[in-house]
């Protein structure tokens, strides 16, 4: 019977001719239960419909009540390269109810109230009296085509409330390749354009930016679909977004959207927070219709060509790991004469007399490196083969939860659409597959074909040492320093590591799994130090699992600095004072050649020693250690840097450099030379290290600031238009670590010939 009376009235309204039935049932279904269920609630009762014929660039001025509803009808030829746009104004003050626009069209329903009210942080409302709209543009199969869509505006308030009503056509609402469209928006006046891919384009680099910090603005790229989520409260709930303030940037391929276009969305926030703003307070009352502060934001859109991996790569078939040239590990175990079973020197190293003997020799002024090479080849050869499977065991156990792991971000990413989640240089994003940034993975390939390259060089020095021992050569049994590859099978190990550890990382850079790009860089600066300790002290040089105990442990700080070290001085405290006295225990283990106990008598003979070495007789150090750990410690906790695992890398690497210098000078002040091949190694590797600094220091992103503000340091690719500056510290980085590995391979080369007690020891 409602439907019947509502028929009745509606001909008796706008009669049959008009288009009341080109709708269709749902809308007039709706409209009935407008009229009998509103005004004062009545059932029955009936309501003033008013339907007008609108025109576009008109602005109507009405007042609607809750005794009448106004319909405007506008016939429309839809056009695919231009969109409809309706703003509206409400100018009535103390408003005790809303009203409510709903725009019906043949494929979709828009609704909206005014004042609109969208929710920020902690549920507050901020009322927007002015709204502006861009409709939905259903997919059309002609160029053009004519339909009718109606504009209802209908409130329950009792007092008339005057608006105004525009709608207008948007000329550039399809996007043009390489062109720069300029644009305003606002919480309440959302934009979106759309853009069609061009023929032979399968991948585009859309980027916004804005010459404003804040407003906190939202980019999303959404398909072509009804209807589109353009406000703040909903942006998020389909395709990919971003928040951004002054720069973002989305790679967009042709293959995720079947109708080869996408729409290009900007909302702007209610609140700054989320781009790392203030949260400042509103002073607002439910009855204020007044925009919540000045939140326009100006903005420039541009669509361009992105390079992808097919066109640029060849397909890519040489990323192909069968184009490697690769001894297995395992042959390479097998071409050494010697058994690699777990043979530690403690197991021979239990006669009396060798406990009385490295007293003997390790309280001489002056020692050299045949009082310190005194154990037995093939014992020491072993000890330090267990670096080697030691730190394959650990990568093997390190890298399958890693790479687990940083699958499920990058499907969480490609899933939610959410492009806040990893800290990409989104300017320079090439995807490829399921992976969003592949030119910084494809960039650690150098450390990977490095790493196992210096693997074949050490393994090739490693033949030719055994079958000169096997022919019983002279310089090979007592000249020069001693020959133990295992330290740099490591070394060649770890940096592979590196490579394919610090490819997970850039799957979806953020700082919760930063020290899996940093991990194997301890690993590398610990090893480093470590062969260069056992060059001249191969009988007493750490034993793998020593070595890779503390190097767990400064993993682990790393871990706890992230998490808990952003400006806590508990904690920066804490770790300075176990950082001295690691770094004091570790110094005094140098300086008596590890011929001292950590027992309930260490006090006594500290006291001892400084007695009769400062009191008694004032006499120098016999041997000179190196150790920067005043000035690193107390500038971590004087500063307390926000990027703590970049500061203990610095420390590691500091230590390092420090050491190899000061083993360089040593070197030469002992007499000794520097061959032609180091040297340049040497030159070469400092040059590349430069310019490597260089490009790790422009800083592209940072997941200590929010995501939005990381974007502002988002830059276009520099190298071949699909790798960025940090793509080139990959390498040129890797090269440096590949020339820093040569050196310490090749610097003592002009001892093969000098006899051992003749090098000394330092």
């Amino acid at each position: 019977m409602v439907l019947r009376s509502c028929w009745k009235s509606r001909h008796k309204i706008a009669g049959p001719a008009h288009c009341w039935m080109r709708p269709g049932f749902a809308a007039l279904l709706w409209l009935c239960l407008t009229q009998f269920g509103s005004g004062s609630g009545a059932v029955g009762e009936t309501k003033s419909v008013v339907q007008k014929d609108a025109e576009f660039d008109v602005t109507y001025n009405d007042t609607v009540t809750s005794d009448n509803q106004t319909i405007y009808a506008f016939n429309h030829t839809i056009s695919r390269n231009k969109g409809v746009r309706v703003t509206v104004d409400v100018l009535s003050e103390g408003l005790e109810s809303p009203i409510l626009f709903v725009v019906r069209q043949k494929q979709a329903v828009l609704s909206f109230q005014v004042p609109l009210i969208l929710r920020g942080l902690y549920q507050r409302k901020y009322p927007y009296a002015h709204v502006g709209r861009t409709l939905c543009q259903p997919p059309t199969r002609a160029a053009s085509e004519t339909q009718y869509f109606f504009v209802d505006v209908s409130t329950l308030s009792s007092l008339g409330t005057h608006y105004q009503l525009r709608v207008s056509r948007v000329d550039s609402f399809t996007l043009q390749t390489d062109k720069k469209f300029s644009f305003t928006a606002s919480p309440s006046q959302p934009q979106y354009f759309k853009y069609v891919f061009p023929d032979g384009v399968d991948t585009v680099i859309v980027k916004v930016s804005s010459e404003m910090n804040f407003p906190c603005s939202v980019m999303s790229i959404q398909d072509i679909q009804c209807p589109v989520y353009d406000l703040d409260n909903n942006v998020a709930f389909i395709g990919m977004y971003q928040t951004m303030t002054k720069k973002g940037a989305i790679t967009v391929q042709r293959k995720d959207f079947p109708s080869n276009s996408f729409y290009v969305v900007v909302v702007v926030k209610t609140e700054d927070e989320a781009c790392g703003g203030p949260l400042r307070f509103y002073p607002l009352r439910p009855d204020e219709l007044i925009n919540a502060g000045n939140r326009t934001k100006v903005l420039d859109v541009v669509v361009s060509p992105a390079i992808n991996c097919k066109s640029h790569l060849h397909s890519c078939e040489w990323f192909s790991l069968q184009r490697f040239p690769t001894r297995s590990l395992d042959s390479v175990g097998r071409s050494r004469q010697e058994s690699l079973s777990s043979v530690e020197e403690d197991d021979y190293d239990t006669l009396a007399d060798i406990d009385s003997d490295k007293n003997i020799v390790r309280t001489k002024k002056f020692l050299c490196v045949s009082d310190l090479a005194r154990k037995d080849k093939r014992i020491l050869s072993k000890k330090y083969q267990i670096y080697f499977w030691n730190i394959a065991t650990i990568a093997v156990f390190y890298a399958l939860p890693v790479i687990q792991l940083v699958i499920t971000y990058q499907t969480v990413v490609n899933v939610t659409g959410n492009q806040d989640i990893c800290y990409y240089n989104f300017l320079c994003a090439h995807p490829l597959g399921a992976l969003s940034a592949f030119n910084n993975i494809l960039s650690n390939l150098g450390y990977v074909m490095l790493g196992l390259l210096f693997l074949l060089i050490v393994l090739k020095r490693d033949i030719v040492h055994n079958r000169a021992l096997l022919r019983n050569d002279l310089n090979a049994l007592e000249c020069g320093i001693p020959k133990h590859f295992g330290l740099f099978y490591a070394m060649g190990t770890a940096l592979m590591m590196e490579g394919l550890l610090s490819a997970c990382y850039h799957v979806c850079p953020n700082y919760t799994n930063f020290q899996f790009d940093t991990s194997f860089m301890y690993m590398i600066a610990g090893l480093c130090m470590l062969k260069l300790y056992q060059k001249r002290h191969p009988d007493i040089n750490a034993s793998a699992y020593t070595a890779y105990a503390c190097l767990a442990a400064v993993i682990f700080f790393s871990v706890l600095g992230v998490v808990f070290g952003k400006g806590n001085m508990v904690f920066w405290i804490v770790f300075s004072v176990i950082h001295i006295l690691a770094t004091l225990l570790l110094s005094t283990q140098l300086y008596y050649m590890g011929r001292w106990r950590l027992d309930s008598g260490i006090l006594r003979r500290m006291v001892y020693v400084i007695y009769t070495d400062c009191i008694r007789q004032c006499s120098g150090p016999m041997y000179i250690v190196s150790t920067d750990w005043h000035s690193m410690a107390a500038y971590g906790l004087i500063e307390r840097p926000n990027d703590f695992a970049s500061y203990l890398l610095a420390i590691a690497i500091c230590n390092l450099l420090l050491y190899f210098a000061f083993y360089i000078i040593m070197k030469l002040r002992s007499g000794e030379r520097i061959q032609c091949l180091a040297l340049v190694c040497i030159l070469f590797t400092a040059v590349v290290w430069g310019f490597a600094l260089f490009f790790f220091f422009q800083g592209l992103s940072t997941w200590q600031k929010t995501p939005a503000e990381s974007r502002e340091h988002n830059r276009d690719c520099i190298l071949l238009s699909f790798f960025d500056d940090h793509d080139i510290w990959h390498f040129l980085s890797s090269i440096a670590m590949f020339g820093s590995f040569l050196v310490l391979l090749t610097m003592d080369d002009d001892l093969d010939t000098v006899q051992r007690d003749k090098i000394y020891v330092f």
